[in-house]
This record gives structure tokens, C-alpha cells and sequence, in this order.
């Protein structure tokens, strides 16, 4: 058997023909990958919210307005969208935050949202609602079948792409632009 290649910290992006909706020209951020499976968070499916209607929607004051609130929040995935998920960078001020990478760290605490309406976010965060999952063995199927393509994760693109470019993005760090991906490319 194959040894399991880790992508916890990659990007996988969906290939042109990706049937499913929820993932058609998606990037998705790796958060945690092993022989179990897979979790992962979609970070260019912006949903009607935004990061100030989520604060008030958790009764969390919001300050008067800045950029932060204004900032989109994403459709995660299709499992448990009423469960919200903040990647942020790295920072000591968090202590319910996880390590995925040295540059990214992850959270479903709340503290870090309180934060926001006290005006002390974060300077990168993504706020999502639900999450991508896989069970022990699909992601690499999915892998072989050519549904996906894998790149290291990038933070300029994951916090500082507008999310409408990030799939185009990420596609032309592997070397080539989104247009040249047609469909059932990777298949022999």
C-alpha cells in the first residue's frame, strides 16, 4: 500500500469538471489530513454574511464600522453550516487556536469573535460556516480520479487575494492559468 501523503497546510483546487455545486472552481484550505481522513475549509465561497452580521447574530457588540466588518464570510463546506471556523495567522493571544502551520492557525472558539467586536481581531482571518469533510481513504481516491489539484497553501492568497481570484490564484502557482484546464484534463 501506498504511503499516505500528508496535505494538512495545502490547497486543493477543484478541476473544471467538478460536478458537485459546493465545489465547482473551489479552493479549499487543508486543515487537517491523515488515515482517517480529511477536514478542510472552502476560502473563496463568499455567503450573504458578513463578519458584522455573524457578530450581531452571536449578540457580540460590534464598534463602530471598520474594513473588518465588512469582510465576507464563507461557505466552509456542506457539513455542520451552523458551526463557524476562524483561520487567522499565527499569534500568541489565542490560546483555544490550533497550529496547522507556523504561518496559520485555526479556532471555533468563541473568544476570538468576542475579540472582534471589541475591535481586536486578528490582522488575517477567515471566518467560515462549515466545513469540508473526507473519510479514511476518499480524498485520495478523489485524488486519483483527477478531481482535485494540490499546492502548498499560500497565505498571500488565503488572506490577501480577493476570494473571487483565489481559484484562478492558486491555479497559476502550479505553472499555467485556469483557461488551460479543460475539462477531464488529467485523464489518460
Amino acid at each position: 500500500m501506498e504511503a499516505l501523503t500528508n496535505l494538512q497546510n495545502h490547497f486543493l483546487i477543484a478541476m473544471p469538471d467538478m460536478e458537485d455545486p459546493f465545489f465547482h472552481r473551489s479552493v479549499t484550505y487543508i486543515c487537517e489530513h491523515n488515515a482517517e481522513g480529511a477536514m478542510g475549509l472552502v476560502i473563496n465561497q463568499p455567503i450573504e454574511l458578513n463578519v458584522a452580521k455573524v457578530l450581531e447574530q452571536l449578540e457580540i457588540v460590534v464598534p463602530e464600522q471598520s474594513s473588518m466588518f465588512d469582510k465576507p464570510v464563507f461557505a466552509g463546506g456542506p457539513l455542520a453550516r451552523d458551526r463557524g471556523f476562524v483561520l487567522h495567522g499565527v499569534s500568541n493571544d489565542w490560546n483555544s487556536s490550533a497550529h496547522i502551520s507556523d504561518d496559520i492557525m485555526i479556532t471555533t472558539s468563541k473568544d476570538i469573535l468576542e475579540a472582534m467586536g471589541r475591535d481586536q481581531a486578528p490582522e488575517n482571518f477567515i471566518l467560515t460556516l462549515g466545513y469540508a469533510g473526507w473519510e479514511a481513504g476518499q480524498l485520495e481516491r478523489e485524488l486519483a480520479e483527477n478531481s482535485w489539484l494540490t499546492i502548498p497553501a499560500d497565505p498571500d492568497i488565503l488572506f490577501h487575494t480577493p476570494s473571487n481570484e483565489r481559484w484562478q490564484r492558486a491555479t497559476e502557482k502550479l505553472g499555467f492559468h485556469a483557461w488551460q484546464l479543460g475539462p477531464g484534463a488529467g485523464h489518460a
